[in-house]
């Protein structure tokens, strides 16, 4: 019996590199939970587990020729799929915080060192500088940045906001991010 639902799901694959949307529906039917699972077992979260779910099934939809069934069965290559892409965002995001963790502490000012005045006007001078900065960006990098972090909206947020794909509005915060540290660095 498994050696017959390892052949349905090998000629299933043959089908999706043939663009058949069904047999992609009935894949996904099959594993589009236990996919989830995994990736919500590594990730912790909902969101994150989601997207890898979602990633996964479109790198399958691109990629379904390059399977090899004499390497591996079926499920187990969605598996490694699955858990490969989620140990990538598990990266990508614990990279995140630490970027995230080190600009709060570039941005602390020790208040032992500067009278209040002075720190004051100093924020003032920062602050202007961040929102200069953020005036170069590309106006669509600029309000993927204000909706987070003004707004506090998460990515999946601001996605149903605009209607742009989740990892759209991903890249264009990495990229406004990285644009901002880069002007700031040049300032200082």
């Amino acid at each position: 019996m498994t050696g017959q639902k390892s052949s349905d799901e090998s000629l299933l694959l043959v089908q999706i590199a043939r663009k058949d949307q069904t047999a992609l529906a009935k894949l996904y039917d099959r594993y589009g939970r236990p996919s989830y699972a995994l990736a919500y077992k590594i990730l912790g979260s909902v969101e994150e587990a989601e997207e890898v779910v979602l990633d996964v099934f479109s790198q399958i939809w691109q990629k379904a020729a390059t399977y090899d069934p004499s390497r591996s069965r079926a499920d187990t290559w969605l598996f490694m799929l699955t858990r490969s892409r989620s140990l990538d965002r598990l990266r990508v995001l614990q990279r995140t915080v630490r970027a995230a963790q080190a600009c709060m502490e570039d941005a602390k000012i020790s208040t032992d060192e500067i009278a209040e005045p002075m720190e004051d006007a100093m924020i003032e001078e920062r602050s202007e500088q961040v929102k200069a900065a953020l005036e170069t960006l590309p106006a669509e990098q600029r309000i993927a940045l204000e909706l987070a972090y003004y707004q506090g909206l998460t990515c999946a947020a601001i996605a149903a906001k605009t209607g742009i794909p989740t990892g759209t509005i991903k890249t264009r915060i990495r990229l406004g991010i990285s644009k901002l540290r880069q002007a700031l660095s040049e300032q200082f």
